[in-house]
């Protein structure tokens, strides 16, 4: 178990679709490692999860958060 803040949050908002960090509905959290984000697309994690179709967009977005992520580590050692 993971503190909600060192997570991804996906959600399915009755408006906007699928949204990143935010919007209300029916959400999914993702952890910052790119097994992961692999698995989720892979197996369709996300599509069961949220219960609807996950844009490839939404990965790309994500996959470029994960690498954001890696770097701030890297560069705070």
């Amino acid at each position: 178990m993971l503190d909600r803040r060192q997570l991804l949050k996906v959600t399915r908002d009755h408006k906007d679709g699928v949204v990143l960090d935010g919007g209300m509905g029916r959400s999914a959290y993702l952890c910052l490692q790119e097994d992961c984000l692999e698995e989720s697309w892979r197996k369709k994690r996300l599509q069961k999860a949220l219960r609807c179709q996950v844009p490839k967009n939404l990965f790309e977005v994500l996959q470029k958060r994960l690498n954001d992520s890696i770097e701030s580590t890297v560069e705070a050692r």
